[in-house]
C-alpha cells in the first residue's frame, strides 16, 4: 500500500542532504590565491625576462620564480604586478608554462594588465605599472616555478 507520510519524509531528507552538499565547499573545489611579482625584461627583437614574487594561498606564502622569452621586443623595462591565481587545487598548481598574446607600449611608466593560463587551468590575472622603455607586439611564454 502507498504510504504518503513515508514518501514525504524521504523527500524532505533527500532535499536536506542535497542542500547540505551544495552549500558545503568540497575539498576538490578550486580556490584562489594572491600573487605579487617583480619582473624585468630586456631585448632587441628577441627579449628575455625574469623575476620573483610570492603566492599567498590558504594562509601560507610560497616563493615564486618567473622566467620567459618574448619576440618582437625592443627596450628595457621592469614591472611590479599584483593579482590573483584562480583555479588552484594546491599551491603547486601555479607552476608551469603560461602563454599570452599581447601588444603594449610604455615609456617611463604605464599600466600593464595580463591574463595568462597554464596547462593545469590556473589563470593568472595580473595588473601593475611598468617602468622603463619597452615597445612590443609579441607572443610571450612565461614559466613559473614554486620554491619551498
Amino acid at each position: 500500500m502507498f504510504d504518503f507520510v513515508r514518501v514525504v519524509k524521504f523527500g524532505v531528507v533527500a532535499a536536506a542532504v542535497t542542500l547540505m552538499l551544495l552549500a558545503a565547499p568540497s575539498q576538490s573545489q578550486a580556490a584562489s590565491g594572491r600573487v605579487h611579482a617583480r619582473l624585468f625584461k630586456a631585448g632587441f627583437i628577441v627579449g628575455a625576462g625574469g623575476g620573483n614574487g610570492t603566492l599567498t594561498f590558504q594562509g601560507r606564502r610560497y616563493p615564486l620564480t618567473f622566467s620567459g622569452v618574448s619576440f618582437g621586443t625592443i627596450g628595457v623595462a621592469s614591472v611590479s604586478l599584483v593579482g590573483t591565481a584562480s583555479h588552484l587545487h594546491s599551491a603547486a598548481d601555479i607552476a608551469g608554462g603560461y602563454t599570452a598574446v599581447g601588444a603594449g607600449f610604455a615609456f617611463v611608466g604605464g599600466p600593464k594588465v595580463a591574463r595568462l593560463q597554464n596547462a593545469r587551468g590556473v589563470v593568472l590575472q595580473l595588473r601593475g605599472v611598468q617602468v622603463g622603455f619597452n615597445l612590443s607586439l609579441n607572443l610571450s611564454g612565461m614559466t613559473v616555478a614554486i620554491g619551498s
